[in-house]
Formats: C-alpha cells, sequence, structure tokens
C-alpha cells in the first residue's frame, strides 16, 4: 500500500519503521504544526493519523475529502465523534479510531470486559486503575485508561460506592508521570476478602505501531466508521 502519514513524531517514525517492514511505502510524512489540506495528498491508500487533537478532526476531514481511508490514533476529540460519523456517511468515507492500537491492550479489554461482567455479579468486588507513562506524556488519564474504565463502567454503573467520590459517573484513576514509561494499565477488583489485579504493561511503541499498520491493511477498500473491535473480530475468529 502507498500510506500517507499525518504527523511524524517518534511514534510517526516507528510507523514508517513497521510499514516498510510490512511492504509498504510511505508517500507523505506530514508533522503535526498544522492540518493537512486534500490538497497535499499524492496518490495513496490510505492515511495513518497521529497528530494532535486540535487538528485531528480537519486532518480527518480532509482524508474523506480527498477519499482517502483514515486510522486515526490521536485522542482528545472524541467529543466530536457524531459529528465525524456525519461527514463520514456523507463522504462515503472510512475512518477507524482507537485510543490505542496495541493488539495486546485490545485483548486485554475484552479479558477485563469478561472479568467485570462477572465480579460485578459477585456483588463483592469494587474497581480502581492505576496506569503509569513517561514524564512527557501530556494527558492524563491516558486515552487508554479512559477506554479500559469505560469497558468497565458499563458493568458497574449500577453498583454504588465504586466511583470517583469528585466525578460520580467515572472510576477512579491514579495517573502516574515518571522516568520512560512506554506505558503500564493495571486494574485491580478489591473485596474485603482479596484483590484481584489485571495488568497489561507496553515494552515499546512498536506493539502501538505495529497494530496500527494492520488496521491500515485491514481499512483500505472498506467504507464506514469503524474502531479495534471490528478488527479484532477479523484477528481472532
Amino acid at each position: 500500500m502507498r500510506i500517507a502519514l499525518i504527523g511524524y513524531g517518534k511514534m510517526g517514525r516507528i510507523l514508517e519503521e513497521i510499514a516498510e517492514q510490512r511492504g509498504h511505502e510511505i508517500v507523505l510524512r506530514a508533522t503535526s504544526d498544522a492540518p493537512v489540506s486534500p490538497s497535499h495528498f499524492p496518490e495513496c491508500d490510505v492515511a495513518i493519523e497521529f497528530s494532535v487533537p486540535k487538528a485531528a478532526v480537519s486532518n480527518i476531514l480532509a482524508c474523506f475529502e480527498a477519499n482517502i481511508p483514515v486510522v486515526c490514533g490521536t485522542t482528545g476529540w472524541y467529543n466530536r465523534i457524531p459529528e465525524v460519523r456525519n461527514y463520514v456517511e456523507e463522504h462515503q468515507g472510512a475512518l477507524l479510531y482507537a485510543s490505542n492500537f496495541s493488539l495486546g491492550v485490545n485483548v486485554f479489554n475484552l479479558i477485563l470486559e469478561f472479568a467485570s461482567e462477572k465480579l460485578k455479579r459477585t456483588e463483592e468486588y469494587l474497581p480502581s486503575m492505576e496506569e503509569s507513562h513517561h514524564i512527557h506524556k501530556l494527558d492524563a488519564p491516558s486515552g487508554t485508561a479512559l477506554t479500559l474504565a469505560d469497558t468497565v463502567l458499563d458493568q458497574f454503573k449500577d453498583l454504588d460506592g465504586w466511583t470517583d467520590k469528585n466525578e460520580p459517573n467515572k472510576l477512579n484513576i491514579d495517573s502516574i508521570r515518571e522516568g520512560e514509561i512506554f506505558g503500564i494499565h493495571e486494574v485491580s477488583f478489591t473485596s474485603d476478602n482479596d484483590k484481584i489485579q489485571l495488568k497489561h504493561e507496553a515494552l515499546n511503541r512498536k506493539g502501538f505501531a505495529s497494530g496500527a499498520v494492520r488496521a491500515a491493511e485491514w481499512l483500505k477498500d472498506r467504507q464506514g466508521l469503524f474502531t479495534m473491535n471490528d478488527l479484532l473480530q477479523s484477528v481472532l475468529k
């Protein structure tokens, strides 16, 4: 495939490495300094967008106008998903977005969904989360932590006593920023008698990049709005 990279920082360079290892060609390397426009795109099969929240939606729309499917790993714009969904339908575009493209994290989320559903039924366990990242990460909690928290919330929303006291509809998440940690997410389920902990730790950025490139391969020639759950249905069937 011919791939356009929108956002060419550390992740963009690793995406380039992984894409070329998988036999693809990078035909555009755009920085995150300003949104791209449809005229920026050479002939390409798909775009992978890892920029900044303020530019993400503009970049996605530029891809739609250029008739290019787009994989988006930028977070912080999800309040505009209904608007973007309308653009997908209007332009017959294709978008796959995720807070984390690591296949491991997404399988971890499925495990968390199963565990949350079973433990909630006992009415004995209360969930909490700790997430750790490097000191350069700007958002806290991480987008991945919020996605995992939503999975827990879907099961525990009717059980009193587990939510953040200051924000009644959110899971209590302890965010740590230190060193050069790539990403650790640990969910605990605690009762009066014991504690169950589920943990995912990223050892480098290649897992994120590999998943994003696989998402781009999957998205090519499709139309609609997708998440990693749609990709996993193909990978895990």
